[in-house]
């Protein structure tokens, strides 16, 4: 029976070590959907609500489609690098929210934390649609009716990594 002494703190150990990567990865598939209590579709005092740490946006970012970057929450780590979360409303709704984090001062430009962030978008909403060009990469997934994209951009002046949730839209034909 010396055998089975032996084999035990192994099995025991492998056992720890399992779990151990179900928590992180739990915690890191978490840290990457969008804070608890928000969807989109919701107004702006639903989002307070949500998340009465949320501030208002001194200079809102402005976007097409009449997009505004008016609210802002604490940042979050995910992926290795801390990530500025805005949230964009439209006709009084939310319609995107986007994490923002700074690369320049990573070795890799932020590409350690995208292919993170792809490899958890697989885990969650399948295979993506990808590109990749000199100073880019760009993933995105489609979940009922929203788009979900990461993209890097390793320029080294203004390196960055960018997680967006937004409402999608679908045009008819006859408007292309």
């Amino acid at each position: 029976m010396p055998n089975v002494r032996s084999i035990a703190p192994l099995i025991f150990l492998r056992a720890l070590a399992a779990s151990a990567i179900l928590v992180v990865a739990a915690g890191a598939l978490h840290a990457q959907a969008l804070p608890p209590g928000v969807r989109l579709g919701m107004t702006a005092e639903e989002l307070q609500a949500a998340l009465p740490a949320a501030e208002r946006v001194q200079r809102p970012q402005r976007l097409t489609g009449g997009l505004l970057g008016s609210w802002r929450a604490a940042p979050v780590g995910m992926a290795g690098l801390v990530f500025e979360p805005t949230f964009f409303f439209a006709a009084s709704e939310l319609r995107r929210v986007e994490f923002v984090a700074l690369a320049q001062t990573t070795p890799d430009s932020g590409a350690a934390a995208f292919g993170q962030l792809v490899r958890w978008g697989r885990g969650v909403f399948g295979t993506e649609l990808a590109s990749r060009d000199p100073g880019s990469a760009y993933a995105a997934w489609t979940s009922g009716d929203t788009d979900v994209y990461v993209q890097q951009v390793s320029d080294p002046r203004r390196a960055s990594v960018r997680l967006v949730y937004k409402a999608r839209q679908l045009k008819d034909g006859s408007e292309l």
